[in-house]
């Protein structure tokens, strides 16, 4: 059952690195977004018709949402899980998809997710993406304090460096602000 605990002193609170507890709040953040996943794909008919391009529009957003999540399974090979607990002898990862955002799993399946609800043409699927964005938002954090336990400086450079979802790309720059 070692990929159901977690051993440091940090979010879990046992206050030992040799005891070890449960992850609760891990397995709850799980259990929240297979929830919110299945909420999209919770069956009923269209209420409404898309036009063309935002059906196309979708459909490529759930293509490339399926590309991003396997890129970053693929670059994470045997230490892949949905705890957001690291496995013992994991490596930090900041190469490849890991290079564009810092949670490529997370970011594609809330694209492809996305996608999806909107090819629903139904307001649920639409409520359960949003409620898939904020569970997954509290996830990466949670997950990035786990991450600065394990990996410390390494990982405070990293997340300095590559956005936690969004690429850079994709983002915004403010008004008044030059990107360089």
């Amino acid at each position: 059952m070692e990929a159901f605990v977690v051993r440091s002193p940090g979010p879990v609170g046992c206050g030992s690195v040799k005891h070890m507890v449960p992850d609760r709040y891990g397995l709850a953040l799980v259990g929240a977004q297979m929830a919110a996943v299945a909420g999209v794909f919770w069956p009923g008919e269209p209420r409404w018709r898309l036009p063309q391009a935002v059906a196309v529009g979708s459909a490529v957003s759930m293509v490339g949402g399926t590309i991003l999540a396997a890129a970053g399974a693929a670059r994470l090979g045997r230490a892949v899980r949905p705890l957001p607990a690291p496995p013992d002898g994991s490596v930090l990862r900041t190469d490849g998809a890991y290079g564009v955002v810092r949670h490529p799993i997370y970011a594609g399946l809330l694209a492809s997710c996305t996608g999806a609800a909107i090819l629903r043409a139904r307001p649920e699927p639409l409520a359960a993406v949003a409620v898939l964005a904020a569970v997954l938002h509290f996830k990466a954090g949670y997950e990035e304090r786990l991450l600065r336990l394990r990996f410390g400086a390494a990982y405070e450079e990293y997340a300095e460096r590559v956005p936690r979802l969004v690429p850079h790309r994709l983002r915004r720059t403010r008004v008044g602000v030059r990107a360089e």
